[in-house]
Parts: C-alpha cells; structure tokens; sequence
C-alpha cells in the first residue's frame, strides 16, 4: 500500500568506467523509517529492505543500471524517478559522481523529494566532498547521520517544505469540515422531521381526543336530563299516590 512517507536518504560514489558501463559506491545512508515503522525486509525487498538494511543495496543496483545525468560543476543535476509497486527512488548526482538518493512512498511529491537532494547535496559536498573519492563503503554513515537525519525530519513534514501540499492539506480539511456540516445538517432535518411528524400526530391525537370529549359531554347531558325527568315523574307519582287519598277523604267529609 502506497503512501506519502520519506524511507531514507542515502550518498553514493558512481565510478564510470572507459567501456562506459556505471558502479554505484555506498559512502553513507540513513534509515529514518526506523523512527517510526517497523519493517517487514522481505515484504519491502524489491526496494526497500527495511531493518536489514538491504535499502542501500536495492537503490545502489537501479543506480547502477539506469545511472543519473549530471549537474552543473558544483551542482547536482540529471536526477530520475524509479518506482516499484510501492516506494519510488529519487535520485541525482553531480559531474565528481557524487550522488544523492531518497526512498519515499510513492505518494510523496518526486518534486519535493529532488528539492530535498539539492538541499542535502549543497551541505554535504562541502563538508565531505573531499573524502568522497578516496572513502570506503559505508564509512561515511557515521559522520553524515546528523545532516541525512535533520534533513529527513525536515522533509518529512510536507506542509513545511511544499506549499502545494499545505494548500491540499488545507482543502482536505475544508472538505471534511464541509462534509461533518453537510452531514449535521441533514442529521438536524431528520430530527426536524420528526418533531415535526410527532406534532402533526399530536394535531390529530389532540382533534380526535376534543371530539370525543364533545361527543362525551353530549352524552352526559342527555343522561342527566332523562335522570332528572324520571325523578320529575317519580315524585309527581308519589305525591298523586300520597295526596290522593287525602283529597279523597276531604271530601268525604265534606259531604
């Protein structure tokens, strides 16, 4: 899987020999994935070998058969972009083949990376360049660590060292603040939507349940009215039944 990681940076001897055919000396390398991933060496082999440290090896080979153009005397030049399927090597050299090389991750900008070489190849040709011709594989890794380390962490932060890369930095996080608000706000419709179901629920409920009352009271008073005619007639009937008598034998006496 492809990223935007920097592997290392490694200082090379190329030797070109008279029938024109290059060779590739290691002087110095710098692995400054090992700060922050642990490597699988044979996942990575094809170029990138991780803790056992055959990265050199597999960038000192594509050196050597495709070998970079040269710069300018005093300046690094000629650089080149090999990729496998998951790292790229970015690399140059000047006309005392002296040369400079970068693993990254194939995401990392090539741009970026050859800025990182002229960066590296300013410091490092005055303050080695004369121990280059003479100096042996790998015995300048000590001496150089310090500059191959500052230079890596500096390049590693791409919104530092690359405008481009802040710039994109800075939509992506645009996008995904529109995004979160995009998706709050369609979040917030649902819940308005809802409320608004439940309040037309509750329009409906409240209708239903103020016609029913209505037809309730309704109800009521017809039974309250029937209640009081039936005691209406039930006390005229009782009092027909208690004053009758009465009347009757008044009358009797009357006569």
């Amino acid at each position: 899987m492809s990223d935007d990681k920097l592997r290392c940076a490694v200082v090379y001897r190329i030797n070109n020999s008279l029938g024109g055919s290059a060779s590739a000396t290691m002087l110095a390398k710098y692995d400054h994935a090992s700060d922050y991933e642990s490597h699988a060496g044979a996942a990575d082999g094809a170029l990138y070998g991780g803790r056992d440290n055959k990265y050199a090896d597999a960038v000192e080979l594509v050196i050597t058969n495709d070998p970079p153009g040269s710069g300018e005397d005093g300046a690094i030049g000629g650089f080149k972009v090999v990729q496998s399927d998951v790292h790229q090597v970015i690399y140059g050299a000047d006309s005392d083949g002296v040369c400079v090389a970068v693993v990254t991750g194939l995401r990392y900008p090539s741009r970026v990376a050859t800025q990182m070489l002229v960066e590296v190849y300013q410091e490092y040709k005055p303050q080695f360049g004369q121990m280059v011709a003479n100096a042996e594989k790998n015995s300048l890794s000590g001496k150089s660590k310090s500059l191959l380390s500052r230079m890596c962490k500096k390049y590693s932060d791409l919104d530092k060292v690359d405008k481009a890369s802040a710039l994109v930095g800075k939509i992506d996080g645009v996008k995904v603040q529109m995004q979160d608000n995009i998706a709050s706000m369609l979040n917030n419709m649902e819940k308005t939507e809802s409320i608004s179901n439940q309040a037309d629920q509750l329009n409906e409920q409240a209708t239903v349940f103020k016609k029913k009352s209505t037809d309730l009271k309704k109800q009521m008073r017809c039974k309250n009215l029937k209640v009081t005619i039936a005691l209406v007639v039930l006390v005229v009937i009782i009092l027909v039944i208690v004053l009758f008598p009465v009347i009757k034998n008044a009358s009797k006496s009357e006569d």
